[in-house]
């Protein structure tokens, strides 16, 4: 920073970027109940040091859904230590704040006279620390309640069928740089993968062209946490999916370190995949050296620099195959142990080499994956408790599987996959049906197993209320379109019940052979379910005749939006009978220490997900394939 120009400052964003914290992982036990913390401190205090804009975080903060008070308060803690200070604020946010920041407050937390925050943090949600419960709240609402974390990139899933949603953009001005930040946390894969292949379900707002600043001058960012290896595509997000405006793509949700960012071929944008901050699983890709991401950004511009972490526990990672060690003796079980003893040295050995000059020297984790064809096994905790005091998991560092016949690709891809900590063997309620041959004729199969779902790992109260009522809803709408009610006596209403449900099965059955646009079941009872939970109406819908429709936000003191001329009659028709939702949410005032707020002039214009992969060149017509460096 002090060979860089002050000009040059002056019209830079920096911005640190990090995923899938995982705070609170492990707090049970006593040696690795501390790991998660110590990374965030280490990330928040790299933050402080780099002297950048904003923390940018890209889900799963929290490990689980419904952290204890113990993480709550180490959180808040550590958020407070850094996150609240006299360090002026040298960005403005110029978009809608009432839209971007979906709180009781409305506005980004450092404009709030209250509190003195010297470095913002914005975060999306994960898929561990996703809004749940009777309010749609999630864990990082309560850091956003404290003013300590701007939450962003929450959706409420309108409309009918699979969905639909809007992405805004939070508008970023610092000098002559201009940055649209988007967000969209965490949303189930399979429903998510829906909605990007079903016409005008997904729609982003851009900024209007203005004379000063032109659609092209603005550079967008956005941030998502989903899955992005899969063996079934249907359940992961492709990169083609995501418009082809975007400059930059922070993808949460992998944990292995992908860090330096790489061109997505045809699509125009760089994508970083910054991993988790702590290990959560004990395979190859978590064992590679863990970072964050320092961006800066001067108008169209980037530079990207990868930032070690030095607080994590070290891990050693090795595969092994029996049948490979010259020796070992098949027939004599000591033999074996005796080369695992070895290998296990050499890696405690590996580990205290590379910490040499850490301060705090910590146990290492290691674990080796032994493949045992044609020998015997070992009690993998009796073989650990040797290594008490020396290894920080002595009671699993071995892990035995047997060699298969599935090529390298798949194995690999497995490995992927085993890189996400909530993937376990677990067993839904459609495979216990078939399994015990029973008939659901009431309740579809489809929507008892996400409200089971719901109840156990989200806290849904109404998860089941919810899936009944929905239940109920298409029942009583199929026999009041098919006949009179009034005429029927209550013998004929309860066959027509009978009737009505058997066609529906039939229905959802053929549907379910569709094509991945079909309407499903179960994404129809998670709107009835999030309306019924959150108390939320529908989101705003825009018109998808064309791409070019653009909004003007009002100069009243209500910040309220509304249609322009060229907007169509019916998205007129649906943002009237909104707009009290948008309108009446204030904005606080600056706290007078040079950190205004920027007067919200800037238009925006929708950019429809499914028509952007064809016309998003027009749109940003400056921006090539060519990697983008400072």
């Amino acid at each position: 920073m002090g060979q860089q120009p002050r000009e040059d400052i002056a019209n830079t964003v920096r911005i640190l970027v990090a995923t899938d914290c995982h705070l609170g992982y492990m707090e049970k036990d006593e040696i690795r109940r501390h790991d998660s913390f110590e990374a965030f401190e280490e990330i928040c205090s790299i933050a402080e040091q780099k002297e950048v804009d904003f923390v940018l975080l890209g889900g799963d903060l929290f490990h689980e859904n419904k952290p204890s008070r113990s993480t709550l308060v180490k959180a808040i803690e550590i958020l407070r230590r850094h996150c609240l200070n006299d360090r002026p604020v040298q960005f403005q946010v110029v978009s809608d704040q009432a839209v971007n920041f979906q709180n009781k407050f409305g506005h980004v937390n450092y404009e709030d006279p209250h509190f003195n925050v010297g470095l913002p943090v914005f975060s999306i949600h994960g898929n561990h620390d996703d809004p749940a419960g009777v309010d749609n709240l999630s864990a990082v609402d309560i850091l956003s309640a404290c003013n300590l974390v701007n939450y962003f990139g929450k959706m409420v899933l309108g409309g009918s069928g699979v969905g639909e949603i809007t992405v805004y953009p939070i508008l970023i001005r610092k000098g002559s740089t201009a940055v649209a930040l988007y967000g969209l946390g965490n949303i189930r894969d399979e429903r998510l993968n829906r909605m990007f292949q079903t016409p005008h379900a997904v729609q982003w707002m851009r900024p209007e062209a203005q004379e000063e600043c032109q659609v092209s001058d603005w550079f967008n960012i956005l941030v998502l946490h989903q899955n992005r290896v899969k063996t079934n595509p249907k359940n992961a997000i492709n990169e083609h999916f995501l418009p082809r405006f975007l400059d930059f793509v922070v993808w949460g949700h992998e944990h292995e370190c992908l860090i330096d960012p790489q061109e997505v071929p045809g699509m125009g944008f760089h994508l970083t995949q910054p991993g988790s901050s702590v290990a959560t699983s004990l395979i190859e890709g978590e064992s590679k050296p863990k970072h964050v991401l320092l961006l800066e950004i001067k108008e169209n511009q980037y530079r990207p620099t990868k930032i070690p972490l030095t607080s994590v526990r070290p891990f050693e990672y090795t595969e092994i195959i029996l049948k490979d060690e010259a020796d070992i003796d098949p027939d004599d079980q000591n033999s074996i142990l005796e080369h695992l003893d070895k290998v296990v040295r050499n890696l405690i050995e590996r580990s205290s080499k590379k910490t040499v000059n850490r301060s705090e020297l910590k146990l290492p984790l290691v674990r080796i994956k032994v493949d045992y064809s044609g020998f015997m096994t070992i009690n993998p905790q009796r073989f650990g408790q040797k290594y008490v005091g020396k290894v920080a998991n002595p009671q699993d560092i071995l892990i035995f599987s047997k060699s298969s016949k599935k090529s390298k690709a798949e194995a690999k891809i497995d490995d992927f996959e085993r890189l996400r900590p909530e993937e376990l063997n677990q067993q839904n309620i459609e495979a216990l049906v078939a399994e015990n041959n029973l008939k659901m004729e009431i309740i579809p199969v489809n929507d008892l197993d996400v409200a089971l779902h719901n109840f156990v790992n989200k806290d849904d109260r109404l998860a089941f209320y919810s899936c009944v009522q929905y239940n109920l809803q298409e029942t009583r709408h199929k026999i009041a379109k098919d006949s009179d009610t009034a005429k029927f006596e209550e013998e004929d209403i309860i066959l027509k019940v009978g009737e009505s449900l058997e066609e529906r099965l039939k229905e959802r059955s053929n549907h379910s052979k569709d094509a991945p646009q079909s309407t499903s079941n179960a994404a129809s009872f998670e709107d009835i379910r999030s309306k019924t939970a959150a108390g939320v109406g529908t989101a705003i819908s825009f018109s998808d005749d064309e791409d070019t429709t653009q909004i003007s936000d009002t100069k009243s003191a209500t910040r309220g939006r509304k249609w322009s001329s060229a907007a169509s009659r019916s998205s007129r028709g649906a943002l009237e009978s909104d707009k009290s939702k948008t309108s009446t949410r204030g904005r606080g005032r600056g706290r007078g220490r040079g950190r205004g707020r920027g007067a919200n002039n800037l238009k925006q214009t929708t950019l429809d997900a499914s028509l952007g992969f064809r016309q998003s060149q027009s749109i940003s017509c400056c921006k090539s394939s060519s990697p983008k460096s400072c």
